[in-house]
């Protein structure tokens, strides 16, 4: 019986393995990211290849960081927020460098939104916080968690944005989302404390 069962495991599909894009090393759960710049395409790739894009350069392809900050003195008024133009209490906000301005967008049951950001309304929150001057442009994010009575803010990895993004298409049913959709959301946002320094 149990030959037979070896026998058969081998017509079964193997595991897929994550593979580097540049190069095809496999890869381990925990690598890095390159961003495309232009077709803001996420790469998938190993610990030398990601090297190569560390520095800023010529390159179309820019390194994601693994560094996740918390900015509890963060200043921004519900006003403000109101003028952001964002529906819900989840965003994050990149610049994004092919189109010379910051993007402001939301995560969904259809993926990540981009929604109309209201440059001033940026400029004067940017002012009164001076983190938001030294985001890395394209890779890293204002990340905003202002759904019911929090209120978190991190300088995050856009690849971490976009993680937050997949669990919800993943976990998210109906109109309201589910509970198992706002526990998943819920561990995401602890995840990131825990990993994140001030």
């Amino acid at each position: 019986m149990a030959a037979g069962l070896q026998t058969l495991r081998r017509y079964l599909p193997a595991r897929k393995v994550e593979r580097c894009d540049l190069c095809g090393i496999a890869l381990p759960p925990d690598h890095v990211h390159l961003l495309e710049i232009e077709s803001r395409r996420m790469v998938c790739a190993c610990q030398a290849c990601g090297i190569l894009f560390e520095h800023r350069g010529a390159s179309h392809y820019r390194r994601v960081g693994r560094d996740v900050r918390s900015l509890p003195g963060f200043e921004i008024t519900d006003t403000e927020w109101a003028g952001l133009l964002v529906p819900i209490g989840l965003a994050f906000f990149v610049y994004n460098t092919p189109l010379g301005r910051v993007q402001a967008m939301y995560p969904g049951p259809a993926g990540a939104t981009e929604s109309l950001l209201l440059l001033s309304s940026w400029n004067a929150i940017a002012a009164r916080n001076p983190a938001l001057q030294r985001m890395e442009p394209d890779v890293e994010a204002l990340l905003v968690n202002r759904v019911g009575a929090a209120r978190e803010y991190y300088l995050a990895p856009v690849d971490r944005c976009y993680e937050l993004v997949g669990i919800i298409r993943s976990h998210w049913h109906g109109l309201s989302g589910g509970e198992p959709a706002w526990q998943e959301i819920g561990r995401f946002f602890a995840r990131l404390k825990e990993q994140s320094r001030a």
